[in-house]
Order: C-alpha cells, then sequence, then structure tokens
C-alpha cells in the first residue's frame, strides 16, 4: 500500500491549519491562441519556450513595471520590499511528488536566458538540490508528531514574525511569487494556498488549455483560451491589485516578443 504520510505530507500537515483570515482569490480566462502560435514558432527556430516561462518572466515583468506592492512582504508589522524580484517555480520531481526551484531576478531575464536557466535548475533540484524552505520538509518529516507542531511555531517566531535567519533559512528564500502549472498536471483550474512558511504575496495558478467557443467582433470562432487563478495576501495588496496583474498578461499576450529582450536599466 501507498504509504500516505510522505515527507510533504507530514510538512503540510503541520504548515496549514483551518483558515483565520483572508487572504484574494481571483481568476481571468485568457485567450492564448495567437500565444500558442508565438510559442510553436519559437519552438521550432529551436527555442523549448513554454507557457510556464511566458508568464513567469510576465508575473517578474509586472512586478517591476505596474506592481511594487506585490513584491513585498510583512515584517515587525511593517510593509518591506524585497531587494530583487525572484520567484518559485512549481516543478515534478518524481511521480506524484511536486517540488519547487527559485528563478532570480524575472524582471531581468529574456526568454533566450529563462529556457536554459529554468532547465539547469530543475536538473538540480530532482538531484535533491531544491532550496532551503522546500528541503526542510524531510526534516519536519522526521520529527514525530506532536513535537512537530511545536517546532514549525518556534521557526515560524524567528522566521516570519522577527524576520530572522536560522540555519541559513529565511522567510525570503522563496521570492515574491509562485508559479505553478497545474494543467501539466490534467487540472483544468484551481485555487491555491499561500505558503505559510515564506514571504510570499501571491500564487499564480495555470489551469489546463482548451479550445472552446468565443465571440470575436461578433462572430462565433473556436479558440484556446488557459484559465489563470491567483491567491494574493490580503496583508500587502488588494483585489485592484490583481486585476492589474491580469490585464498586464493580456498586453504581454498581445505582444510576447518583448519577453525576447532582457528588461535591464
Amino acid at each position: 500500500m501507498k504509504d500516505l504520510n510522505n515527507a510533504w505530507r507530514k510538512t503540510a500537515s503541520t504548515l496549514y491549519r483551518k483558515p483565520d483570515d483572508s487572504k484574494i482569490l481571483g481568476s481571468v480566462e485568457l485567450d492564448i491562441t495567437d500565444l500558442q502560435e508565438y510559442i510553436s514558432k519559437k519552438r521550432k527556430e529551436g527555442l523549448k519556450i513554454t507557457l510556464t516561462h511566458i508568464f513567469t518572466l510576465a508575473t517578474g515583468r509586472a512586478l517591476r513595471e505596474k506592481l511594487p506592492e506585490l513584491n513585498t512582504y510583512i515584517s515587525r508589522g511593517n510593509v518591506k520590499s524585497f531587494d530583487n524580484i525572484n520567484a518559485t517555480v512549481s516543478v515534478l520531481l518524481r511521480e506524484n511528488e511536486m517540488g519547487s526551484v527559485k528563478v532570480e531576478n524575472t524582471d531581468q531575464l529574456s526568454l533566450g536566458e529563462f529556457v536554459p536557466y529554468l532547465q539547469d535548475k530543475i536538473i538540480d533540484a530532482r538531484k535533491g538540490s531544491e532550496n532551503n524552505t522546500m528541503q526542510l520538509k524531510e526534516r519536519f518529516a522526521a520529527i514525530p508528531w506532536p513535537f512537530r507542531g511545536m517546532v514549525y511555531w518556534c521557526l515560524r517566531k524567528i522566521i516570519i514574525d522577527l524576520g530572522l535567519k536560522i540555519g541559513g533559512i529565511s522567510a525570503n528564500d522563496m521570492g515574491a511569487y509562485i508559479v505553478s502549472n497545474i494543467g501539466s498536471l490534467g487540472l483544468d483550474n484551481g485555487y491555491p494556498a499561500l505558503f505559510p512558511a515564506a514571504n510570499i504575496s501571491f500564487v499564480l495558478i495555470m489551469g489546463g488549455v482548451k479550445k472552446k467557443p468565443l465571440v470575436i467582433n461578433d462572430e462565433v470562432k473556436i479558440r484556446t483560451v488557459i484559465t489563470l487563478a491567483a491567491a494574493l495576501d490580503h496583508q500587502v495588496v488588494d483585489a485592484s491589485h490583481a486585476g492589474i496583474l491580469f490585464k498586464y498578461y493580456k498586453t504581454i499576450l498581445r505582444n510576447p516578443e518583448v519577453l525576447e529582450v532582457p528588461n535591464v536599466d
């Protein structure tokens, strides 16, 4: 029988509790017909980009150009900005086991730089080199219950509430946002949890890609669509910020070529 209490499940049962405060959930359906054609063209040219590459970089640029509020966290009751715009991308490490890789300076990378960068990160993660925060799951799993909860409470107080490092681990290790492509796992859409062991301001979920009829210029056409969903930390942002973010994605969909150029001052 499959072991239901794997390392991540033991850690998750310790980290998450029934909700006692608010977070903002939102979603939007985007027409990516033209974007898919662009991706197909670039792949034929040898650049193996995916939707994950597009939305990870687009989000980084949105934080830089439109939404600095999303590149923030709470420390000792005050809102602070991250020094850089970094992200965490969820990846499938092994069958039925999700992991993550950290991507630094997502606002500056070009698609040509990001593709090999992310591939190397994924290879390292599958060898056991996940970021420091996610590696904690193995250590938590080794602690028997109920002591696991006590240890987590102490760590949260130190790294989240006090903003201190312990054992080389910081609440800022995962960056400001997480991108997860659940469509690649066979799910059409979903609403994420905000990871409570890190200073994450929001999580972006990419759902499944499908075709459906849409009205374009008063004509019904078959188009390719994707549903994006986000959970945002209401401590630092409001629903209006989600609206700005989704509008920015639509801008990128109309002109994805801008992501081919590094965005460095």
